[in-house]
Order: C-alpha cells, then structure tokens, then sequence
C-alpha cells in the first residue's frame, strides 16, 4: 500500500507535483502538494493541491471548472517530486491560458507562446 509519509517532502513539508495531460502529454503546470493533498488526491481523484499563499487546499477547478481529474500519480526515482497525469478539462493556468508554460526565452528574450483561451 502506497504511504504518502514516503515521499522526499521540503522543509515546508511541501513536494513538486507537475500536472501532464492524459491525451497530449503536454505539461500543464507545476503546484505544491502537502502529504494530505496527496492522500486526497489519491482518494477523490481530483487533483488537490497546496496553496502556500493562502495556507489552505486547493482543488483544481473547485472555483474556476477547470477541473483536473486524476488519471494516474507517479514517483519520481528520488521519492521528491510527482507527476499527476491527468484529464484536464479548460485550461490549467490562472491565466487563462492553456498551460502555465506559456513564455519561452529565445536569445535573452521573453516571447509569449500563447494567449489566454
């Protein structure tokens, strides 16, 4: 049985977790999980994550509908960040946008890759 407490966490207590797209494996973002939000997400199946501005959880798409649904959670080999791969319904980022990889730096400059949706 998988333990969350055996996972790599910060000194916040705190672990990456990337958000990919079940469909298109593309990367959609990157957020905080807690040990809890892991287990949450495990059980719901709706992405949870941590919200270190505002010290609460955070479930994506609560608010926005932008729902993340848990296809699959994986481990990376040093047990310190994870991958939720997902089917992402709208889009991922704050923004707006697709994916919250929306810059690219191309010789010293900045270009945005995308509108918002």
């Amino acid at each position: 049985m998988f333990d969350p407490a055996s996972l790599t966490f910060n000194e916040a207590g705190l672990i990456p977790a990337i958000a990919q797209d079940a469909a298109s494996g593309e990367v959609l973002m990157m957020a905080w999980m807690n040990a809890e939000a892991v287990a949450k997400t495990l059980s719901s199946k709706r992405v949870t994550y941590w919200s270190r501005s505002r010290q609460a959880f955070w479930i994506k798409g609560e608010t926005s509908g932008n729902v993340q649904e848990l296809v699959s959670l994986r481990v990376d080999c040093d047990r310190d960040c994870l991958l939720a791969v997902v089917r992402q319904t709208g889009p991922a980022c704050h923004t707006g946008r697709r994916v919250c990889f929306y810059t690219d730096v191309i010789d010293g400059t900045e270009v945005e890759l995308m509108s918002p949706e």
